[in-house]
């Protein structure tokens, strides 16, 4: 399903691509709401998308936080979108023993930011054949990433992608640097930008992320005009009641106009990419 996705920034290298969905899998009439929403909007505007949403969250700050409606289950419905919208989609995984299971329903397994260094689950994705997605951990150096691509390459698999979702500036936020989308490009692999996650205010004191969803547009006009390959978000149709990240996350009906004001800069970036 995924034969188009390394061709996207030869192919077609005047559009950027989209990964975009719930932060998790709540239920299926969810994704299917907001895959074909999504999807609906990107083919309009030949985007090329990628659904997302984690099969299970592992990293929560409190015990009683949804985690999500069981492995399986969550796997199942993934496997559902996929087939049923022939789109490609990209779940999380967390443990090596995880990778080979969740390759049967998706096409990319997502490497979590804090977990970007563990060398035994990079070369577990790996070996699945998948294309890998590698998030830039919170406290590393854009420079560092190409250490940990290496550890998937050097496993015989070249499908690569690495995530820039912002570095920790205090306790409580993040920051973008977007001198580091530009370091990443230079390992040769196609680089995204996170712009929900980027605009999380992690370790707050009542257990539970903020976050600042006014900032979404602004970030990724700022990503588009750099130059990134991808623009990855999270939306729902009603971020107040999402089982999670909910704080920073786009709401579901603005996503159509947000990705008309992208193509537009990106076409105009292009324009001055023509200028010698």
């Amino acid at each position: 399903m995924l034969d188009n996705l390394p061709l996207v920034r030869f192919q077609d290298p005047d559009q950027f691509f989209l990964i975009a969905g719930p932060c998790v899998v709540e239920n299926e009439d969810l994704c299917f709401q907001v895959a074909e929403t999504v999807s609906q909007s990107c083919e309009q505007l030949g985007i090329p998308y990628i659904f997302k949403a984690s099969y299970r969250k592992a990293n929560r700050s409190r015990m009683d936080s949804f985690t999500g409606i069981g492995d399986l289950a969550a796997l199942d419905i993934l496997g559902k979108v996929r087939n049923r919208l022939k789109i490609p989609v990209i779940t999380d995984i967390h443990a090596p023993e995880e990778a080979s299971v969740a390759a049967e329903y998706v096409d990319i397994l997502q490497i979590p930011a804090f977990l970007s260094r563990q060398t035994d689950l990079l070369v577990a994705a790996a070996e699945t054949g998948k294309y890998v997605n590698i998030k830039k951990g919170q406290f590393m150096a854009p420079s560092a990433m190409k250490f940990a691509a290496e550890k998937v390459s050097g496993s015989g698999n070249d499908n690569i992608l690495l995530t820039e979702r912002g570095t920790m500036f205090g306790y409580q936020d993040l920051i973008v640097d977007f001198r580091g989308i530009i370091e990443m490009q230079l390992t040769g692999y196609p680089v995204v930008l996170d712009v929900t996650h980027s605009l999380q205010q992690p370790n707050q004191g009542n257990g539970v992320s903020g976050g600042q969803p006014e900032m979404i547009e602004t970030l990724a006009r700022a990503g588009i005009a750099v130059g990134v390959d991808g623009i990855f978000l999270e939306t729902h149709p009603d971020p107040a009641r999402a089982l999670s990240d909910g704080s920073n996350m786009l709401n579901l009906p603005g996503i159509e106009s947000l990705l008309q004001k992208l193509s537009l800069l990106r076409q105009a970036v292009n324009k001055m990419n023509s200028i010698n």
